[in-house]
């Protein structure tokens, strides 16, 4: 039979919606065994199992005696299976008493499937062992087409659910993600809020919320934060974060003892490496415009006072979250009046990287947002969101980018 024929013929069953190696074993051997170029008169499937360190019957089809279902043929009393992951494929004469008297004196077998560890050797998975009324050494190179062929069929259909379930798995992460990101705009008395947060990977570490401390909605939280860690990791441990500040604000717990109490929690949940920075402020419906703030290691938000245009940066009042267990954080005020505007941003921002490798940076940042202070908060955000993204376009290497915008209007 043409070999090339042969083997698309076969790598075509695998395209087929089997659930199970099995099924699709199943089907192949069915094929074969119909085949009237290969002029076989039936086929069996044995499976290795680790456990008993044998080959059991899986199924069996054709014009040949029935064996016993689930019959098991040991490895150390059936050499040919060495000869098989050796030689991939062989014709042999049957030397189990119990196959001899259901009259398989000799037959055809070929080895598919992954390699499994025997001893000091490796067995392949599956043996497809054929009866004909004929067998010379001519069919042996069928029989290897016929092993790479399923073997591929095999490992494409493994490659296909392990990427359904990476699919699924995604899902997953980005509905963590969206249950942890608000709704990007809130006006709050004199404040309008925007934030927009761009994962590098399908998900991130990034994250915000808008927290009102009690139900008369007249002191507002609002949070940005970066989880070291990458992807899912990151998405998960941005989820705790989230849920144990929710926690501890419905609970009316004093702010620096709130975030103490976050950084003991993940440093007893989490490694030292997957650290977390946050930046936390308090906004009231108070005229005056006191800001509250606490910022455990992250990036200094800056503050744009428009009436002398000049710039405040609210610098670290703690360390980051997680690393060292008896950090302190004590709380710090600014006062914003009209047409003051607070940007809030992760260090995907300010390092966004040029192909050149120069750094998009701080000044670069207090340039847009001076260019832009006069636009609405949202404006405002994807101004920068847009600006640091077209600067570092092209390279491979980039990191999460969030930022919130709080701009007194009144």
């Amino acid at each position: 039979m043409d070999q090339r024929r042969l083997y698309h013929t076969i790598e075509s069953f695998g395209s087929a919606n089997f659930k199970k190696d099995k099924d699709l074993l199943k089907h192949v051997l069915n094929e074969i065994v119909r085949n009237p170029e290969l002029k076989l008169k039936g086929g069996r499937i044995w499976q290795y199992e680790p456990s008993t360190e044998s080959y059991r019957l899986i199924y069996q089809i054709g014009q040949i005696d029935r064996l016993e279902p689930g019959y098991r043929l040991p490895v150390v009393r059936y050499p040919v299976f060495k000869r098989i992951a050796e030689q991939r494929s062989v014709i042999a004469d049957e030397t189990d008493k119990y196959l001899q008297r259901k009259g398989i004196l000799k037959y055809s077998a070929t080895g598919v499937g992954d390699k499994v560890p025997y001893k000091d050797i490796s067995l392949f998975q599956y043996i497809l062992a054929f009866n004909s009324d004929h067998l010379d050494q001519n069919i042996l190179p069928d029989l290897n087409i016929i092993s790479l062929a399923v073997t591929a069929a095999l490992r494409n259909k493994r490659i296909e659910q392990k990427a359904k379930q990476l699919e699924e798995d995604l899902d997953k992460a980005r509905e963590i993600q969206q249950s942890i990101l608000p709704e990007p705009y809130l006006h709050f008395y004199y404040y309008d809020i925007y934030g927009i947060s761009v994962p590098d990977r399908i998900v991130g570490g990034d994250f915000f919320d808008y927290i009102f401390i009690d139900e008369n909605r007249d002191r507002l939280i609002v949070i940005v934060g970066d989880a070291a860690s990458k992807g899912f990791q990151a998405a998960a441990q941005a989820l705790y974060v989230v849920g144990a500040l929710r926690m501890g604000i419905a609970h009316h717990t004093k702010t620096a003892t709130l975030i103490s109490g976050i950084n003991k929690i993940i440093n007893r949940s989490f490694s030292e490496e997957q650290f977390v920075s946050m930046f936390y402020a308090e906004l009231t419906d108070g005229v005056k415009g006191l800001m509250l703030y606490a910022n455990a290691g992250h990036n200094s938000p800056i503050v744009y006072h428009a009436e002398d245009k000049s710039i405040e940066l609210l610098e670290p009042t703690g360390l980051i979250l997680g690393p060292f267990l008896r950090g302190n954080y004590r709380v710090e005020s600014t006062m914003l009046k009209k047409g003051d505007v607070v940007v809030i941003y992760t260090d995907g921002i300010t390092e966004a990287r040029r192909t050149d490798g120069e750094v998009y940076g701080e000044k670069r940042l207090i340039e847009n947002i001076k260019k832009y202070a006069d636009k609405s908060a949202k404006e405002i955000c994807s101004a920068i969101i847009d600006s640091a993204e077209s600067f570092s376009e092209g390279t491979e290497e980039s990191d999460d980018k969030t930022v919130v915008v709080i701009k007194r209007t009144s």
